[in-house]
């Protein structure tokens, strides 16, 4: 029976399944609300699910030159990655008394990955506009890695050094960390983070289509292709329920998706109504500014604020 609870939880629920429809669908919300917010009619909601579709019954065309394992083996890292942090995720929300001693490290860690398996597959190619993307990327994860961690110790330290995600949910109770002024630097950092590793406006640098041509996947297509954009689709579902867990946990799920909304409704705001950052304006801004905000935050959450 374990075996089967494990599989139905991997493939089906909060697993691939849900994690692919579902993020799928937040792609069709954010295309249509970005089309409104343009004056523009959008695609219809089946939209997403046609272009996964056409992208799997396309042909995965290899570059001359680049290196071939790698180059296909990429998308398969980003993808494997960001289902295995979003299952997480959704699992220890649903179920905190079976969260594990440094879940969160973990989940950490494979967040890492998503964005590794961009700047490995555009290296890889040997196209100098996809290895200028790699290099945008490369050093956006430099920028707000930092910040990220710093964010993430907020929450550590206010539930007295935890490192489950289900404890630092359960400590939160009725009254959240976020309602704190801790809590508050650690939501604003994570905020702009994850618009980041989602690379939207106004830190889509490493795939900006008018200066690159979509730098770090230019030379993907077919099933490729498909498995980065689903990755990036899992992040749009799972990263405003990780900042949920973390920050503003939520007791029952008619609670949870009005707060989920919210952060979506934030994070699509904040992609349409800003330009697009320089690299050196982006690692400054994280660097300095989130760094500066985010550190002041763990100096605040040790005083107990």
């Amino acid at each position: 029976m374990k075996v089967l609870a494990f599989l139905f939880n991997f493939f089906i629920f909060p697993g691939f399944f849900f994690l692919t429809f579902l993020g799928m669908f937040l792609t069709f919300l954010d295309r249509k609300l970005s089309a409104r917010i343009q004056w523009r009619k959008g695609p219809p909601w089946y939209q997403p699910y046609l272009d996964f579709i056409k992208l799997l019954v396309k042909e995965t065309v290899v570059p001359i030159n680049s290196s071939k394992f790698i180059f296909l083996l990429a998308p398969i890292l980003s993808f494997v990655s960001a289902w295995i942090s979003g299952t997480m995720i959704y699992y220890f929300s649903l179920y905190p008394e079976k969260s594990f001693i440094g879940d969160i490290i973990v989940i950490l860690y494979f967040l890492t990955l998503v964005p590794v398996g961009f700047i490995l597959g555009a290296s890889a190619s040997r196209n100098p506009l996809s290895a200028c993307g790699a290099q945008r990327e490369m050093t956006l994860l430099i920028g707000y890695e930092l910040p990220f961690i710093f964010a993430l110790l907020i929450p550590i330290i206010k539930s007295g050094g935890k490192l489950k995600l289900g404890e630092i949910i359960l400590a939160q109770g009725s009254s959240p960390f976020l309602y704190s002024l801790s809590g508050i630097l650690s939501f604003l950092t994570l905020l702009f983070v994850f618009q980041a590793k989602l690379g939207y406006v106004p830190f889509d640098i490493a795939e900006a289509e008018q200066e690159i041509m979509a730098g770090t996947i230019l030379e993907y297509s077919g099933v490729s292709l498909a498995l980065f954009k689903l990755s990036k689709a899992i992040l749009l579902l799972s990263l405003p329920t990780f900042l949920i867990a973390l920050l503003w946990s939520a007791k029952n799920i008619f609670i949870f998706i009005i707060k989920f909304l919210i952060i979506f409704l934030l994070i699509i705001l904040m992609k349409n109504t800003n330009p697009r950052l320089k690299i050196d304006q982006a690692l400054k801004f994280f660097w300095f500014i989130l760094g500066s905000i985010s550190l002041i935050g763990v100096i605040l959450a040790l005083s107990g604020l």
